[in-house]
């Protein structure tokens, strides 16, 4: 068990230290999207965080992201995107659209710690459940809600949005369908918010 458990770490520190793979010398603050993606938020700027949990990078720029985040104006909408990069992601990614469904994700954070500060293993239904009704939640209401097709279609809708953006590691933000950015791009957890708060104002003053 401790032996899958660190094979699955493994594989997810791997796949975030992608996100950090470029020397900062080297890398511009953001890119580009060529084609403009198309957001799910018309008529508003849409900031998407592409993240997956067992990302040690992810949990280490969280607590900057929803510091953040509390200090967005009206017209910019933030939405957080699970990625599954492989089909042992896929429990993970759903754990996180289950807590959506049931008004529960001031539990993120616990989440997180629960990975990477208690050494759990969350990477399947089962663990995730019980990890769910440890937390106060009902057992059945969370199991129907992370079996339901409402979190599949958001699953695949995430699925969808990591293809279009081309995203190859975490944590990447994407502002407006036309920018990403990431602490590859800026050498740094802080700088990567910093530089997301610039394009969003940027594109705001756009709007004006």
């Amino acid at each position: 068990m401790k032996i899958a458990l660190f094979s699955r770490l493994l594989s997810g520190l791997v796949l975030g230290l992608a996100a950090l793979a470029t020397t900062p010398a080297q890398a511009a603050p953001f890119d580009t999207l060529d084609p403009v993606q198309p957001s799910d938020s018309p008529g508003k700027i849409e900031v998407l965080e592409f993240f997956f949990y067992t990302c040690p990078h992810c949990d280490a720029i969280e607590p900057l992201v929803e510091k953040w985040r509390k200090t967005l104006p009206d017209g910019v909408v933030f939405k957080s995107v699970p990625v599954a990069f492989n089909a042992s992601m896929r429990d993970m990614q759903k754990l996180y659209y289950a807590l959506e469904a049931m008004g529960r994700l001031d539990l993120q954070p616990q989440v997180f710690k629960a990975i990477h500060e208690q050494g759990k293993d969350l990477t399947k239904a089962k663990e995730i459940i019980d990890w769910a009704a440890s937390q106060g939640l009902d057992r059945q209401a969370f199991t129907d809600a992370f079996n339901s097709f409402g979190v599949q279609t958001k699953a695949t809708r995430a699925d969808e949005l990591v293809k279009s953006y081309k995203i190859q590691g975490t944590p990447t933000f994407a502002i407006g369908g036309r920018y990403l950015t990431s602490p590859s791009n800026t050498g740094s957890y802080q700088g990567a918010v910093d530089e997301t708060d610039r394009l969003v104002k940027e594109l705001l003053a756009g709007k004006q």
